[in-house]
């Protein structure tokens, strides 16, 4: 039998739509839930598998990795305000050749802070929307989103998914 708890929290299934099996665990999954084949488990609301912390982001680990992306942002908007105040400006080779390096420090930086600001803010949106990587990216092929009647059946409200992802 479901707590009360598991019922608010996991919205139920409806009975035309059969609970998958996962084909290397063995075990019924959940809704929202995918077997990660380079980390070999099944993970509970999977998003993705992150190859920069080498981990799956789900249920347990989505917020900080939130965090971790938002950390990565400033730690980036740092080093990119370190190597532009370290350069001055001058026309002449000379002045190319003893700071292509930090010129070029500052270019690879900038292209990382746009990679994961984009990162973060699809993220964030995703998160505004309740929905996850893999469901956003395999709508088509999810069994419940397949046949659901609305779009998305967890979205609650761009405030309340907030509250539930955040709080």
């Amino acid at each position: 039998g479901k707590s009360e708890e598991q019922s608010m929290v996991i919205p139920q299934v409806p009975s035309n739509i059969k609970m998958r099996r996962c084909g290397y665990c063995m075990v019924k999954q959940p809704m929202r839930a995918k077997h990660c084949q380079l980390c070999r488990h099944c993970v509970r609301r999977y998003d993705h598998h992150c190859p920069w912390i080498e981990n799956c982001v789900g249920e347990k680990n989505h917020r900080l990795f939130i965090v971790y992306l938002s950390v990565q942002l400033v730690v980036l908007l740092w080093g990119g305000h370190a190597a532009w105040s370290g350069l001055y400006f001058e026309q002449s080779w000379d002045w190319l050749r003893h700071n292509i390096f930090l010129l070029m420090s500052f270019l690879l930086i900038v292209v990382f802070t746009i990679v994961v600001l984009l990162l973060l803010v699809s993220h964030l949106y995703l998160i505004s929307c309740n929905t996850t990587t893999w469901e956003f990216m395999s709508h088509h092929r999810i069994s419940y989103l397949q046949h659901s009647e609305s779009e998305n059946p967890f979205d609650q409200g761009v405030i309340l998914n907030l509250w539930r992802f955040f709080c």
